[in-house]
């Protein structure tokens, strides 16, 4: 997981930054797509819309959101394609994972690279 970073989408374009995907489903507020210097948007990688929505970035809901949002990562079949896809493309560079919500410690980005973390040390053993 030496390759995979995270950050804010709003935070400013650095050159080591390499793949740049946004993983969020809706654009990020008051930010233009020259300004993101995106490689991709995974917007179906991010919860779905009812998750989204009954999670309302509540931190009290963080844990019961994280299962549901783990579950999802674990049986819905794009989503599993997403993160074979950042595998991959981190096995020959830096990628970096954007995510547009305030909360650094209570948001959906954390909960991917758990999961890409689980899995990239589940192929390693």
């Amino acid at each position: 997981m030496d390759n995979i970073f995270m950050k804010r989408v709003y935070e400013p374009y650095e050159e080591m930054d390499g793949c740049r995907i946004l993983v969020d489903r809706l654009w990020p507020r008051g930010i233009s797509k020259e300004a993101a210097k995106l490689s991709y948007w995974f917007k179906d990688l991010a919860p779905s819309n009812d998750l989204r929505k009954w999670f309302c970035h509540k931190p009290e809901l963080f844990e019961e959101f994280r299962d549901r949002y783990l579950d999802e990562l674990r049986t819905d079949e794009q989503k599993r394609e997403y993160i074979s896809e950042i595998i991959e493309m981190a096995a020959r560079g830096p990628v970096t994972l954007l995510y547009g919500a305030k909360d650094p410690v209570h948001n959906h980005a954390l909960v991917l690279m758990e999961e890409l973390e689980r899995l990239v040390e589940v192929d390693l053993k």
